[in-house]
C-alpha cells in the first residue's frame, strides 16, 4: 500500500470535526466571539450588572478592549488568576488534539493496521454484476508502529474510542495512469469493528461487485496477459458514514491509492491438459430436407491449483478458441467454440475443468498460403505442434453465449484475450513397421550433369506404412497422397537424400484400438521414380559391399518430413512436416551374385577393328537373382585379369527384370594396351588362349569415374569392390549342349594323303575369322604323339560351321598314337590337339595357344 493509505474505520480519530458533533457549529462561530458575551446581563433579582468581569475579559482573549487599569496597589485577585491559568491550559490542549493527535492517530492508523483475507466466495451472479461473501481477519497491532510517540497516543485515542461502526457504502475503484476509467464498484454493508490494539476482528460479510468499463477492463487485462503490466494503480473513493456506538462522527469522504508491483500481481496457475479427445459429431440441421452432418469434437479437461483463498462457482461459460494469423499485425482467425461445464473452484484446492469443443469447418484465411509464402496459419500450427514445440492459441469469451450467462459478464469475458500455450507432440517412435518391395532402380541420364537433378538414380517401389496413432485421435482419417523429403542413412552416417517432390497416390486403412493394443493407420503408396540424391558415395559403397558379401541384408535409416494429404469430416486437410523415422530393410543380394547371374554371349558382331582392339556388338544373355529390377540408360565396366585391364564394356538402355534377361545387347572393346604396352598384350594372349581351349577362365570387372556419367564419385567409390566371375560361355551352334561349347567341332584324317581336316565352328556371325598359320600336334590319350602339323598358308574362318583344307600331317609311325590310328581305321576315336595358331580379324591379329580334348575324329584312307 502506499503511504497515503488510511482505513475509514479510524478517519473519526484522524479528524477534528469528527471528535466532537457539535463540531460543525462551532466551525460556523468566529475565531473572535468571546467566550462570554461583554453584554449586561440580568440578575436573579432582576437588576442589570453593569459590572464588566476583567478576568472574563482577559479569558475571552480581548485585551486591548481592557480600559481599566489596575492601580499600583491593588493585586491580582486569586480567582482570576486561576482561571487565567486554567483557560491557557484549556487553549493548549485544544492546539495539541486540533493538530497533533489527529496526525497522529492517522500515521498509526496506517502502520497498525493488519487485514488478512481468509476466504472469497461467489455467492451468485446477477444481471448486472456478482455477489460475493468476503472474509478476512481485521485488527490493529501497535507493534507495527516505529515511532513511539505515535504508538502511544495512537494506543490511547483507540482505546478510548473502543470500536467503530461504518454504514452501507459504495467504494468506487479507478485507474487514474488510464484517463481514470472506472475499473469497478462495491457496496459494502454496514458492520462494526473494534480498534483496540490486538483485538482481532473477523470480517464475514456480503458484497455487491459490479465491473466498470468493459474497456479498462480489457485494457489492463490483456497487458497483464501480455506481460506489459509492470505496476498498476488503483484509486479507491467512498463516502463513509461512521459512528461511534449510537453516536453519529458525520460523513467522511475518503480516497486512497494503492500501487501494485509485478511480482505483487497474481499469476496465470501453471495447468496440465490431462484428457484430450477428438471425435466425430453430428452437428443438427436447421432444415430437416438436409443430410446429417458431421464436425470435430474436442473434449478437453484442465487441471490446475488454485493458490488463493478464493472460492467460486463458476457457470457454464462459451468462448471462442483462436490462432494468430500470419503476421503479428493479422487478426487471429476463430477455429472453434467451446463450453465449459460448471465448475467448483475451492480456495487452495486443485481445480478441474471441463470443457467441449467443436470445430465445424475450417475457415478459409486458416487454409490460405500466406503472402509470400507456400504456408498458411494452420501449416504453421501443426509445424509447430508436430515439431514438438509449445504453440499458442487465444481463448476468448464470446460475445452472445448460449445459456444464461449474464450480459456484463459475455461483454467482458469477450474483450478479453487470454493466449494459452499448447504443447506440442513428439512422433518419435511412431512408425511401427516400414517397408519397401516391388523395387525398381532407375539409374540417371549419362548426358546429366553432376549437379543436375537429372543426375541422380531414381526409385520406384511399393511403400507400406504402419504407424500407431496417438490414443486421442478418434476419428476416420483416410490418407490420399503423399509427398515427402527424407534423408536416408546407414550405420547413422547418411548416404543420400530421396526426395518426392510430387505427390504420390495413397489409400489407408484404420485399425481401432484394442484390449492392450493401440490405434494404427496402415499407409500404402506407390512412388515412381523418386530421385535419389547419394551424397556420400563411400557410404553407398559400403551399403553395396554388406548386400553383395555380408551374406544377410541392411538396414537403412530413414528420417523423413512427410506431407499427408488426409479426407477427415472437416474435408480435405494438407498436413504439412509430419515427422516420421523407420527403417527399410534391403534384402541380400546373395554371396556370389556375379556367379548367379551366369552371363552368357552369342551373335558377336564385329564393329571395328585395329592393330591392338577390337570393337563388337554381342547378346548377353543374363539371369537377375535379385528381388529388385533396374532400368540403366548407360553403364560402362572394365574387365581385367590379375589386375591388369584388358577392355571395357558398355550398356545403354538395359531393362533388367526379375529372373532371365535375355538378348541383352552390350558393346565391348578388347584393348590390352589399356594395362600397359607391355604387360597389357602378354596378359590378353593367356587369357585368349585359356578362353579357346576351354578353361575356367575367370575376368575381374570393375566400375570407374565414368561408370556412371552423371555420378562419377559413386563410380570411383564402387571400384574398391571387385567381382570377379567366370568367363561369359559362347553360345555356339550345335545340337548338344557338348558341341556349343567347342571351336573344333569334327576332324577327320587321311591315312594314304596324310592330311587332316578339321570343322570349325566361329561365334562370329557377320565376320570372317582368318587362321593365318597352324603350329599343331596330335595327341591320343592325352600324351601320344599321333601327328605333327605345320601349315603357314592363311585360310578363312566364316561364320557359323566350316571345314578347313586338307592339313598336312606328318605321322609319328614308332608312336603308340599312330597304332591307335590305324586300328580305328574306317571309325572314329578320340584325340587331343595341342597348337600355336595365328589369327587374323580385320586389322588386328594375335597368336594364341589352343589346347582341345577329346575331339572326335574319323579315320579314313
Amino acid at each position: 500500500m502506499s503511504d497515503s493509505e488510511t482505513t475509514p474505520f479510524l478517519a473519526a480519530l484522524s479528524s477534528p470535526k469528527a471528535a466532537d458533533p457539535d463540531a460543525r457549529v462551532m466551525d460556523e462561530q468566529s475565531e473572535s466571539t468571546p467566550l462570554l458575551s461583554s453584554s449586561a446581563t440580568r440578575r436573579y433579582d432582576g437588576e442589570d450588572d453593569d459590572v464588566r468581569d476583567e478576568t472574563a475579559s482577559v479569558a475571552a482573549g480581548e485585551t486591548d478592549a481592557v480600559s481599566v487599569k489596575p492601580t499600583k496597589d491593588r493585586s491580582i485577585p486569586k480567582p482570576s488568576l486561576i482561571a487565567v491559568i486554567v483557560l491557557s491550559l484549556f487553549a493548549l490542549g485544544i492546539m495539541i488534539g486540533a493538530f497533533f493527535v489527529p496526525a497522529a492517530v492517522e500515521e498509526y492508523a496506517k502502520q497498525a493496521i493488519v487485514l488478512e483475507p481468509t476466504n472469497l466466495s461467489l455467492v451468485s451472479i446477477t444481471t448486472d454484476g456478482v455477489r460475493a461473501r468476503i472474509q478476512a481477519n481485521f485488527r490493529l497491532d501497535a507493534q507495527r508502529v516505529e515511532n513511539e510517540h505515535v504508538r502511544r497516543v495512537g494506543k490511547a485515542a483507540t482505546w478510548l474510542v473502543g470500536s467503530i461502526g461504518t454504514e452501507d457504502t459504495r467504494i468506487n475503484v479507478y485507474l487514474p495512469d488510464y484517463d481514470n476509467i472506472l475499473l469497478g464498484s462495491a457496496a459494502v454493508p454496514s458492520m462494526d469493528v473494534s480498534i483496540a490494539n490486538g483485538q482481532n476482528n473477523a470480517v464475514d460479510f456480503v458484497a455487491d461487485l459490479i465491473p466498470g468499463d468493459a474497456e479498462g477492463i480489457r485494457t489492463i487485462a490483456n497487458e497483464w496477459l501480455e506481460g506489459r503490466l509492470d505496476t498498476v494503480r488503483v484509486l479507491g473513493k467512498a463516502d463513509i458514514q461512521l459512528r461511534a456506538g449510537m453516536i453519529p462522527l458525520g460523513t467522511h469522504s475518503i480516497a486512497e491509492s494503492l500501487t501494485f508491483e509485478g511480482h505483487d500481481m497474481p499469476q496465470l496457475p501453471a495447468y496440465n491438459i490431462t484428457r484430450l479427445n477428438f471425435k466425430e459429431i453430428p452437428v443438427p440441421e436447421r432444415s430437416t430436407s438436409h443430410a446429417e452432418r458431421w464436425a470435430m469434437g474436442v473434449e478437453v479437461t484442465i487441471k490446475a491449483f488454485n493458490e488463493y483463498p478464493i472460492s467460486v462457482d463458476i457457470p457454464e461459460l462459451g468462448f471462442e478458441i483462436l490462432v494468430p494469423g500470419c503476421g503479428t499485425n493479422d487478426a487471429p482467425i476463430v477455429i472453434a467454440s467451446a463450453i465449459t461445464h460448471r465448475t467448483s473452484v475451492k480456495s487452495r484446492s486443485e481445480v478441474a475443468v471441463d470443457a467441449d469443443g467443436v470445430v465445424d469447418k475450417l475457415p478459409e484465411p486458416l487454409t490460405r498460403a500466406c503472402p509470400n509464402s507456400n504456408s498458411s496459419p494452420l501449416d504453421l500450427l501443426f509445424e509447430k505442434f508436430l515439431g514438438n514445440e509449445t504453440t499458442t492459441v487465444l481463448v476468448r469469451g464470446r460475445q452472445k453465449p448460449d445459456g444464461d450467462t449474464p450480459a456484463w459478464l459475455a461483454d467482458v469475458l469477450s474483450s478479453i484475450t487470454v493466449p494459452v500455450p499448447f504443447p506440442g507432440r513428439s512422433f518419435e517412435n511412431m512408425i511401427r513397421d516400414f517397408s519397401l518391395t516391388d523395387v525398381h532402380f532407375k539409374m540417371p541420364d549419362p548426358a546429366a550433369e553432376p549437379d543436375d537433378p537429372e543426375s541422380n538414380p531414381r526409385v520406384s517401389g511399393t511403400i507400406r506404412v504402419i504407424a500407431g496413432l496417438p490414443a486421442e485421435m478418434n476419428f476416420s482419417l483416410n490418407v490420399t497422397n503423399v509427398r515427402a523429403n527424407a534423408d536416408v542413412f546407414y550405420k547413422k552416417d547418411k548416404l543420400g537424400e530421396l526426395n518426392l517432390k510430387e505427390w504420390q497416390q495413397a489409400n489407408s486403412t484404420q485399425f481401432p484400438a484394442t484390449d492392450g493394443g493401440e490405434a494404427t493407420l496402415k499407409i500404402q503408396s506407390r512412388i515412381v521414380d523418386a530421385p535419389l540424391n547419394v551424397t556420400d558415395a563411400d557410404v553407398m559403397t559400403d551399403v553395396i559391399a554388406a548386400l553383395l558379401f555380408g551374406g544377410k541384408g541392411v538396414e537403412l535409416d530413414i528420417n523423413a518430413l512427410v506431407d499427408v494429404q488426409v479426407q477427415t469430416v472437416l474435408g480435405g486437410i494438407v498436413v504439412k512436416g509430419v515427422p516420421a523415422e523407420g527403417k527399410i530393410p534391403v534384402k541380400p543380394l546373395g554371396k556370389n551374385l556375379p556367379g548367379l547371374a551366369e552371363p552368357k554371349v552369342g551373335n558377336i558382331e564385329i564393329l571395328d577393328t585395329t592393330p591392338d582392339s577390337i570393337s563388337l556388338r554381342a547378346l548377353v544373355n543374363i539371369t537377375n537373382p535379385t528381388p529388385y529390377t533396374a532400368h540403366i540408360p548407360f553403364i560402362s565396366i572394365r574387365f581385367e585379369k590379375n589386375g591388369t585391364t584388358l577392355g571395357e564394356a558398355q550398356a545403354e538402355n538395359l531393362d533388367l527384370g526379375l529372373g532371365n534377361n535375355t538378348n541383352i545387347p552390350v558393346f565391348a572393346k578388347w584393348n590390352p594396351i589399356l594395362g600397359g604396352k607391355k604387360d597389357g598384350p602378354k596378359v590378353g594372349r593367356e587369357l585368349i588362349s585359356q578362353y579357346l581351349s576351354g578353361y575356367n577362365t575367370t575376368i575381374t570387372i570393375r566400375t570407374h569415374a565414368g561408370t556412371i556419367p552423371s555420378l562419377p564419385s559413386l563410380g570411383a567409390s564402387l571400384s574398391r569392390l571387385n567381382f570377379t566371375l567366370d568367363a561369359p560361355k559362347l553360345s555356339l551352334p550345335g545340337k548338344s549342349e557338348d558341341d556349343k561349347t567347342h571351336f573344333i567341332r569334327d576332324a577327320t584324317f587321311h591315312l594314304w594323303s596324310s592330311t587332316a581336316q578339321f570343322t570349325l565352328v566361329s561365334p562370329l556371325k557377320k565376320n570372317m575369322l582368318y587362321i593365318e598359320y597352324v603350329n599343331a600336334t596330335a595327341l591320343y590319350n592325352h600324351t601320344e604323339v599321333i601327328g605333327t602339323i605345320e601349315y603357314d598358308l592363311p585360310f578363312a574362318a566364316p561364320p557359323g560351321e566350316s571345314k578347313t583344307p586338307r592339313l598336312p600331317v606328318a605321322w609319328d609311325l614308332d608312336s603308340v598314337g599312330y597304332d591307335k590310328v590305324e586300328e580305328a581305321l574306317g571309325g572314329r576315336m578320340k584325340l587331343d590337339a595341342r597348337a600355336v595358331v595365328g589369327v587374323r580379324l580385320g586389322r588386328w591379329r594375335e597368336r594364341v595357344w589352343y589346347w582341345g580334348r577329346g575331339i572326335g575324329a574319323a579315320v579314313r584312307l
